[in-house]
C-alpha cells in the first residue's frame, strides 16, 4: 500500500499546480533514526531531557539555593540530619554524578554522531551542488557556442542579401535602361 501524493512522508510528490516542490532534507533523511540523543521512546525522551536540565543556569541555580539551604539548616541546629562534614550531601552529589555522567557522555556520543552524519550529509549535498553546477555551465558553455554558430551564419546570410541586393539593384537599372530609355533618333 503506497501513500497518498499529499502524504508528509512524501514530501517531493508531485503536484498539479506545478513541479515538484524541492526536499531540502533529502540528504538527511536516512540519517533521521539519530535525531533524538536517547532514541525515541518514553525513557529516551525523558533521559535525554534530563541530561539537557543539567547545563541549565536553572538547574545550577537550584542546585546551589539546595545545597545552601541544606548546609544553613544543619550548621544552625535548625535540624539535624547531616552534621559536618556534610556526608549525606556528598552522598547525593555522589550519587547524582553517578547518574549525570553517563547521561551527559551519552549524549555527547549520539551528539556527536549525529554531527558527523550532517556533515557527511552536507558533503553529498555540496557534491550533488557541484555536479548540478558543472552541469550548468556545460549547458551554458555549449548554449554561447550555438549562439556563436547562429551569429556567424547570421553575419554571413547578411553578406549574401546584401550582394544579392546590390545585384538586384544592378540588374533594375539595366532592365529600366532598356525599356525606360529614349528612343534613338535617327
Amino acid at each position: 500500500m503506497t501513500a497518498p501524493a499529499h502524504h508528509p512522508a512524501h514530501p517531493a510528490a508531485p503536484s498539479a499546480e506545478g513541479p515538484p516542490p524541492t526536499d531540502h532534507l533529502r540528504f538527511h533523511r536516512r540519517h533521521a533514526h539519530l535525531a533524538p540523543t536517547f532514541g525515541t521512546d518514553r525513557f529516551a525522551l525523558r533521559a535525554e531531557a534530563f541530561a539537557r536540565f543539567f547545563g541549565t543556569p536553572l538547574f545550577l541555580g537550584a542546585q546551589t539555593l539546595i545545597v545552601a539551604t541544606w548546609i544553613f539548616i544543619n550548621v544552625l541546629g535548625i535540624a539535624k540530619f547531616d552534621l559536618y562534614p556534610f556526608i549525606l550531601l556528598n552522598l547525593a552529589f555522589s550519587l547524582q554524578a553517578a547518574y549525570a555522567a553517563p547521561l551527559i557522555l551519552l549524549a555527547q556520543t549520539r551528539q556527536a554522531a549525529r554531527d558527523k552524519s550532517h556533515a557527511e550529509a552536507d558533503a553529498q549535498h555540496r557534491e550533488a551542488l557541484a555536479i548540478a553546477n558543472e552541469q550548468r555551465q556545460s549547458i551554458a558553455a555549449q548554449s554561447a557556442a550555438q549562439v556563436l554558430e547562429l551569429l556567424q551564419q547570421n553575419t554571413l546570410l547578411t553578406e549574401q542579401t546584401r550582394e544579392l541586393t546590390a545585384r538586384i539593384e544592378a540588374l533594375t537599372v539595366e532592365i529600366h535602361q532598356r525599356f525606360v530609355a529614349p528612343p534613338v533618333k535617327p
